[in-house]
């Protein structure tokens, strides 16, 4: 190994070739666009299984998350929440810290907490899903097995699938480009259409990103696109095989770059020869 970093009592119990293996055999949107951007920074999340606290901007998607999975799944059932039952929902989401703390600065938390909901406020008001019309599905574990491609298998959770439009939530600090974010969603939104596809035999209808913006004035940025191309399954399946080289030969260098500003990895990394 080329990581220098001690790895938590509990991970040694099973040695770094082992997880490695595993970690060959099945793949995620996330654990694929992380290797291809760092792959040191990927072996220190996935296979040294280092713990870091959350960050306040990831505590508050989490919890924006949490209260419209509840929502949608709530009009699965076709008994649609009250945006009183809402809030509750978003105070309990907030309070619940068993995925790790937040290290708040003095006040932050609460101004953190309002800017949340918000954002949920603003996004149930303004209907961007008609709370009477129901899912096709929400929250659903996936998994596509593509060894007939010679690749590991696919696995990732729908956020929702609403008349064949496969929906993704995100929350974001300024207003999203709508070419930028195509491109730098692209292997999370190929990884999407291919679970579909192969979980019910049909065409996506499409894929939307609904961006829940966090300004003094909060609004929602839907990023409509088309149906996966053959070109995009073409490159998400080069890019697996990628994955997989990399871990084969146990490729985990660092990459600067300009996402180091926000890694948390920053004094493992320095430390790495």
């Amino acid at each position: 190994m080329n990581a220098t970093a001690e790895a938590p009592p509990s991970v040694k119990e099973q040695s770094a070739e082992e997880i490695i293996e595993a970690l060959q055999r099945t793949v995620s949107a996330s654990r694929l666009s992380l290797f291809l951007q760092c792959r040191l920074k990927w072996f220190f999340r996935y296979v040294l299984k280092l713990k870091k606290p959350k960050t306040a901007s990831l505590h508050l998607g989490n919890s924006v998350h949490s209260v419209l999975k509840g929502w949608n799944k709530a009009r699965w059932l076709e008994k649609p929440l009250t945006l009183k039952q809402a809030h509750d929902a978003y105070t309990a989401a907030w309070a619940d810290t068993s995925e790790g703390s937040v290290n708040w600065e003095p006040g932050e938390e609460d101004d953190e907490k309002t800017t949340g909901w918000r954002l949920v406020d603003t996004y149930l008001r303004e209907s961007h899903v008609p709370a009477e019309v129901k899912p096709d599905a929400v929250e659903v574990p996936v998994e596509a097995d593509l060894h007939q491609h010679g690749l590991p298998k696919l696995i990732g959770v729908l956020d929702l699938v609403q008349q064949r439009q496969i929906i993704d939530y995100k929350t974001a600090a300024t207003t999203p480009n709508a070419d930028k974010i195509a491109h730098s969603h692209e292997i999370q939104t190929t990884s999407y259409s291919i679970l579909y596809r192969h979980n019910t035999g049909k065409q996506e209808a499409g894929i939307q990103l609904h961006h829940l913006v966090k300004l003094k004035n909060p609004k929602v940025v839907i990023t409509t696109l088309p149906p996966m191309s053959q070109q995009q399954e073409t490159r998400l399946f080069r890019q697996m095989e990628a994955y997989l080289t990399g871990l084969q030969h146990e490729q985990f260098v660092p990459s600067p770059g300009m996402h180091c500003a926000s890694c948390e990895f920053q004094n493992e990394c320095r430390k790495w020869h």
